[in-house]
């Protein structure tokens, strides 16, 4: 029925990428946009990343997770399934983009915004990459959106000028909701230029560090599908959860469809481990996120635990870190602190829970844990090396080195300095490779 809704130039437009190879001079992008196909650009031949030669092996299904290679850098998988590391592994929220000279330079060259990256995999592979570059990270992390799942299912997503990722016509009500959004989709058609991304990524990677899929959570995708923005109509998420309760659950069942449909295809197409991104948990209430939120995310966790029994999963509900040991439960192995998050008390509630009966995690034991160091003392005005030292150095305190992701408790702004940034990281390393020998 979507399809047959099409303008006659947009569904052209999306027999013809559909058809094309995902490496080839089009725009894939243009499969998932086709209703507003006006936004993409054609390529830029300023990409520095070339099109796979003849020959060159791509990963695809099945390649993920060490299946058909091994990493050079595997502290981050080691670290999910719980295992011992030599020294504690890092990567950041937003790790390219913004705050990088070479990406601005990068958006510059090619006449692109923020969206319009994203509709080719060689952006899309050559912003990923640009990090892993300049930093000494132990991961790369796909860079994409949270709302490329709304898009597919027909949302229209727009990035105007210093207002952040919108939504121009969010649902009105539940007759809107049944008019505009489809059932079910093919995320392997809607999302293909992400899938190809994917592909192209781990060309690029050559085994260096795994590379992290994700997804928002269904939740953070209703939010912004009802409500438009996250700095406006932030109590319209709610309000539909209230007013609109059978609609409401409807929507919240199709996006964790289609969530899990997406991590999947990721994970198939060469991700190592997957990410879940509840990035609205402070514009919902406990009550109902532990009604409405939270049974997406035990699904989630449990049906790509059956689909990639090996594939570790990570999870960030952010302004919702009450939840962080019900997500240890669900079975994810590694949850995230936010800025908020007590630290220590959060480790010692995952032991006790998981001492009562072990979780469905890969270790069987209690889960990693992710974050949550500042931002401020990267900040390229109030940070320095200091700080960031310091900074480090209590989060190692509090909880050790072990079962540990270091990053951070939010994402990086784009107001960060790239010199504390790689002092940071270097710090993580330094330091707690110098605790584990001495602990040795």
């Amino acid at each position: 029925a979507a399809w047959r809704d099409l303008p006659g130039r947009a569904l052209a437009t999306l027999l013809f990428a559909a058809s094309v190879s995902a490496f080839s001079t089009s725009t894939p992008g243009l499969i998932a946009r086709g209703l507003h196909a006006s936004r993409a650009v054609a390529p830029s031949s300023a990409s520095p990343l070339p099109r796979a030669p003849l020959g060159l092996r791509v990963p695809g299904r099945g390649a993920a997770c060490g299946a058909a290679m091994k990493l050079d850098n595997d502290l981050m998988l080691r670290a999910a399934r719980g295992e011992k590391v030599e020294r504690t592994p890092v990567w950041l929220f937003r790790q390219a983009g913004r705050h990088l000279p070479e990406y601005n330079e990068y958006k510059k060259t090619t006449g692109k915004n923020f969206l319009q990256l994203l509709d080719d995999p060689k952006d899309v592979a050559e912003c990923t990459m640009q990090p892993i570059r300049r930093y000494n990270l132990d991961a790369a992390i796909l860079f994409s959106d949270i709302l490329v799942i709304a898009e597919a299912l027909g949302i229209e997503v727009e990035m105007p000028g210093g207002k952040g990722i919108t939504v121009p016509r969010p649902l009105t009500g539940p007759e809107d909701f049944e008019a505009r959004i489809p059932k079910k989709i093919d995320v392997q058609e809607r999302l293909s230029h992400v899938i190809a991304a994917v592909k192209l990524i781990k060309v690029e990677l050559k085994d260096k560090v795994p590379l992290i899929g994700f997804s928002a959570a269904p939740w953070t995708l209703m939010y912004y599908m009802v409500g438009g923005s996250s700095k406006k109509n932030q109590e319209e998420g709610e309000r539909w959860l209230k007013e609109h309760p059978e609609a409401s659950e409807e929507l919240l069942g199709i996006l964790t469809e289609v969530v899990i449909d997406y991590m999947s295809a990721q994970v198939e197409a060469g991700a190592d481990m997957i990410q879940v991104f509840e990035a609205m948990g402070d514009f919902i209430s406990e009550d109902s996120f532990y009604k409405h939120a939270m049974p997406c995310m035990e699904k989630i966790a449990k049906e790509l635990r059956r689909r990639h029994p090996s594939v570790p999963l990570l999870v960030f509900p952010r302004g919702a870190s009450y939840s962080l040991v019900k997500l240890q439960r669900a079975g994810y192995d590694i949850v995230t602190m936010d800025l908020k998050t007590d630290r220590v008390a959060l480790r010692k509630a995952l032991w006790e829970d998981a001492e009562g009966a072990p979780p469905p995690t890969l270790s069987g034991k209690a889960s990693g844990v992710q974050g949550n160091l500042p931002t401020s003392v990267i900040h390229k005005e109030t940070g320095s090396v200091e700080a960031v030292e310091a900074a480090v150095a209590s989060l190692f305190d509090d909880i050790g080195t072990q079962n540990l992701i270091a990053n951070l408790g939010e994402g990086l702004s784009g107001q960060e300095s790239p010199e504390y940034v790689a002092a940071m990281v270097d710090a993580i390393h330094a330091q707690s490779e110098a605790l584990i020998k001495k602990t040795e």
